[in-house]
């Protein structure tokens, strides 16, 4: 399994999710592929509602609040660039249990 690739800037960490909308089940991360975090989210891909759903999960997985979890790029795509302020890529990668990370700063 490859490494999540994270960007370290002053106010968090950036890194590229491939957001999977209107999954069956409960929203979910799913893995890893080439550097990218994989999650299937539960909302459908209309109006914002994958989006808003995967920032919630973000901010309620990471511990922190919803402000702290934007979308950089990607409103609709499903390739996003997310940054989370006030953390760090090893808190980040403890929280949601995976590998050591490919950082850069």
């Amino acid at each position: 399994m490859a490494n999540l690739t994270i960007q370290e800037v002053d106010e968090g960490i950036i890194f590229t999710a491939k957001i999977v909308p209107g999954s069956s089940g409960p929203t979910r991360i799913c893995g890893l592929l080439d550097g990218t975090l994989k999650i299937k989210v539960s909302a459908p891909p209309e109006k914002g509602k994958a989006n808003k759903c995967l920032l919630n999960f973000l901010a309620e997985e990471l511990g922190v609040k919803k402000n702290a979890v934007v979308i950089l790029s990607g409103q609709t795509s499903p390739v996003k660039h997310v940054q989370v302020s006030g953390i760090s890529a090893d808190a980040l990668l403890s929280k949601l249990n995976l590998t050591k990370p490919d950082i850069r700063k």
